[in-house]
């Protein structure tokens, strides 16, 4: 399977360049309303699943949570780099090569952060992230929305906001 990524990288400035220039040949490509190959269910059920094996009751839609996450991949889309947004909202990204990733895959790398996390110190293993990981478990989370787009270069780019935010220090997720 292709590469994929949930942390941020360096790109050279050779890179940056050729991008520059090749997104001045490629249309414009906006993030969409979710079509019936990136449904509601394809990023809520995968979630809720996940949130289920612990016990936390599921998240909800939130059709502003969408709003603010396709705002946000569509800021994405010429560099499909994986920087946070400022919101004040809980948000985990994901980066895929290629077109092909689903939501699904999004959320199951995140969930996989799973092994790097130990519920009785509350913390990641050394050197591993599982931030995303708690954020979907967060128990005082209620909502999610989430969105999808294909950067320019082609690749995926999966966005997911959460309100209540998680990963408050001092509190376990669930």
């Amino acid at each position: 399977m292709a590469a994929c990524r949930v942390l941020s990288s360096s790109v050279s400035t050779l890179t940056v360049a050729a991008f520059v220039v090749l997104a001045s040949l490629i249309p414009h490509v906006e993030a969409r309303a979710l079509a019936a190959t990136d449904t509601v269910a394809e990023f809520l059920n995968p979630h809720n699943a996940v949130r289920a094996r612990h016990n936390v009751p599921p998240l909800q839609w939130s059709a502003a949570l969408t709003q603010v996450a396709r705002g946000y991949a569509n800021q994405r889309r010429g560099d499909c780099a994986l920087v946070h947004s400022t919101n004040d909202y809980g948000e985990n990204l994901f980066w895929g090569e290629g077109r092909l990733w689903k939501p699904a895959d999004a959320v199951a790398a995140w969930a996989a952060e799973e092994a790097s996390y130990n519920y009785r110190t509350n913390t990641c293993k050394a050197g591993a992230d599982c931030t995303h990981y708690t954020q979907m478990v967060w128990k005082r989370t209620k909502q999610v929305g989430c969105a999808k787009i294909i950067c320019k270069n082609g690749d995926s780019f999966i966005i997911c906001n959460y309100f209540p935010h998680g990963n408050v220090i001092g509190q376990k997720p669930y």
